[in-house]
């Protein structure tokens, strides 16, 4: 016997006012409200396997509306999704469960992304899209034919980054991609009136999209408009209007049940408006049965799948792409390229030497994806050979994004956590702050995706102070379990790429300048030296009276001073600090070997923040204290004092110690 779509939706609404109410925390007013849209979702149309809920063909679902993480949780307990029980359900919000606040990618399967920021699983998810059609264009639809559904609040297309979300999604006609939008005018200051008037039906229409409305608790008219914008050549929004807390006659429609419990005497009004007269947590078998029939539906499309991918001559390479492996013969590639700059004494800005290593990279890897933020010339992020992706063209490897910093950073995400893809994307530095929440959530989910980000540090120079990002790098390596890379050479920067690509789950932050540098590796290594985040440059044969700490840029003037100071009898050392996050990992013993006992000088083109646990309390630091300027970059480096003089002086004082 199947159970109704009205029970088997207000198992959903029980389950979430049940869990919230025991952690006495949380948001039940969406999974209530949504939870008519949910059932139809699942049970008529979503692709997928409740035991392989990994499998590389499924339908992603993305609850954007993150705050409403118990609608997903419990859809993932009645279907049986591999690993879910009841009991995960009650330890809502507990420490160490895997049901969390807010969906938390990797704590459970089928939580595709991480969200709770608002907008952001939307964009996500247009990556997600975007990828789909992608791999559908190398592999064909016999391997690769799935939609990518979307819940997103009022709050979710309020936010910016759905407006760069939904053009770009637009551009690229994501046709696989359908948005439900719980509209239900409340937000938790109240009605959405008193915050915007918008059409946003009208909005998305002149994005390109296909847009209507529903009755958000009309089972029928939500299965015909979903099947409706599965026909469809553009991406969709399917507007429900809901009534948030659906089934509480006091709270129900009011901001009031947005994100508290209901309390007891409210969930027993609940319960008996509803019909459900069920303890906590119970679900009867006949619904339960249900619930699990629909999980186990997707096991002989998923079989067949299977089939048809072992048959494949293409499924080698779909398998290792999808895993995220690297070619046998990376490390060659890596070499080669760095050879190549070993014999190469030009001044080249690292933005380039990026870009020269990309050229070879690019070939050994087709899972990486290319991309820049309208500035592909200047970041140098087009490979020779890449081809860029169009609407009409999807079987390229780059693209253009447009002046979209924080939605390229966003779908990035989505990109790497599908599958298939090593995203990288350009921008200059400054602009990481546009991008940041969408780098937090790389590093929170341990994605890796590769940020691009050249024009440094005040060596740009003519652009002035607000392109010039001396707080940038600090604030960068504040977010934990993200590698920022600032190398100094083209020998550095092939050694940060390769360690960047290696880097499965964590981001890396590529910081490259504009402006030319001397190479300061002349003899070639198979090691990566970067690897342990600092390496000693050059040593004193007759030992060290004081030790310069560089990256990136100021190496070269690092490796200046101790040329000076070696001219007056002061045995300096050199020391190449490219990744601060790696050489934090390194062993006691290794670091102390490298930072010596001798005193230390710091310089780098930014603020000092971050370097104090380097140079210890007997050190100084030559770098910026405030904003930059407009002017020429050699005039820059001398009116703010970085220099290798400024540098040699230090080390003097300090070895004076006056």
């Amino acid at each position: 016997m199947t159970a109704s779509h009205k029970d088997m939706a207000n198992a959903i609404r029980a389950l979430s006012m049940d869990a919230v109410q025991r952690a006495n925390s949380g948001h039940p007013g969406m999974p209530m409200g949504m939870a008519d849209v949910a059932t139809v979702l699942f049970s008529k149309f979503l692709k997928f396997d409740a035991k392989d809920p990994n499998w590389a063909d499924r339908d992603r679902f993305v609850l954007s509306a993150g705050h409403g993480s118990m609608l997903l949780y419990s859809l993932l307990y009645l279907t049986g999704t591999e690993g879910w029980s009841l009991e995960d359900l009650k330890d809502f919000r507990k420490l160490g469960s895997k049901t969390a606040g807010h969906p938390e990618y990797g704590h459970g399967a089928g939580i595709e992304t991480t969200t709770g920021p608002l907008g952001q699983g939307l964009a996500t998810a247009v990556g997600m899209a975007f990828g789909e059609k992608m791999l559908g264009a190398r592999y064909g639809d016999n391997l690769v034919d799935h939609t990518t559904y979307v819940i997103a609040g009022d709050g979710c297309l309020m936010e910016g980054v759905s407006h760069e979300a939904a053009g770009l999604a637009a551009r690229h006609d994501l046709s696989k991609l359908i948005v439900l939008w719980d509209d239900n005018d409340i937000t938790i200051d109240g009605s959405t009136d008193i915050s915007t008037c918008e059409d946003t039906l009208a909005r998305f229409t002149a994005y390109g999209w296909s847009v209507r409305r529903v009755d958000g608790h009309d089972p029928d008219a939500i299965e015909a408009a979903i099947a409706a914008e599965q026909k469809s050549d553009r991406p969709s929004l399917i507007a429900c209007k809901t009534i948030i807390g659906f089934g509480s006659p006091n709270k129900g429609g009011t901001s009031g049940v947005h994100g508290a419990p209901l309390g007891d005497e409210e969930i027993a009004l609940v319960r008996e408006k509803l019909g459900w007269p069920y303890a906590p947590f119970e679900i009867p078998d006949t619904v339960l049965e249900s619930w699990r029939a629909i999980g186990e539906r997707g096991g002989v499309t998923r079989e067949d799948w299977m089939a048809r991918l072992e048959l494949s001559p293409q499924s080698e390479r779909f398998v290792q792409e999808i895993a995220g492996t690297l070619p046998a013969g990376f490390d060659d590639t890596v070499n080669l390229i760095k050879r190549d700059f070993v014999s190469d004494s030009k001044k080249i800005a690292t933005r380039i030497t990026s870009k020269m290593t990309l050229d070879g990279l690019t070939v050994k890897v087709p899972a990486m994806l290319g991309g820049s933020a309208d500035l592909t010339g200047s970041n140098g992020t087009l490979a020779t050979g890449m081809t860029v992706v169009t609407p009409e063209e999807a079987n390229g490897n780059y693209i253009e994004y447009g002046v979209r910093e924080f939605g390229m950073a966003a779908a990035m995400n989505g990109f790497a956590l599908h599958g298939g893809f090593i995203p990288y994307g350009g921008t200059f530095l400054v602009f990481a702050d546009y991008m940041r929440p969408a780098i937090r959530l790389s590093a929170l989910m341990g994605a890796r995706v590769i940020y691009v980000m050249t024009h440094d540090s005040i060596g740009l120079g003519e652009d002035g102070p607000t392109h010039q990002p001396v707080e940038t790098l600090a604030s960068l390596r504040a977010i934990p379990n993200c590698l920022v890379f600032r190398p100094a050479d083209g020998v550095e920067t092939a050694e940060c790429w390769a360690l960047a690509l290696k880097a499965h789950e964590t981001p890396s932050i590529m910081s490259l300048t504009r402006q030319g540098l001397v190479p300061i590796r002349v003899e070639h290594t198979d090691e990566n030296l970067c690897a342990k985040g600092a390496y000693v440059l050059f040593e004193p044969d007759a030992g060290r009276d004081v030790t310069l700490l560089a990256t990136g840029s100021e190496v070269e003037i690092a490796v200046a001073a101790s040329d000076a100071l070696a001219k007056e009898g002061i045995n300096a050392a050199v020391v190449s600090m490219p990744c601060f996050e790696l050489f934090a990992a390194q062993d006691l013993t290794y670091r102390t070997k490298v930072l010596g006992t001798a005193p230390r000088v710091g310089i780098e083109a930014a603020i000092e923040q971050g370097w104090e646990r380097w140079l210890g309390d007997n050190g100084a630091f030559i770098g910026m204290e405030g904003f930059g300027a407009s002017a020429p970059a050699t005039d820059l480096y001398k009116h703010f004092g970085i220099t290798a003089k400024a540098m040699a002086d230090a080390a003097k004082t300090l070895i004076s110690g006056e």
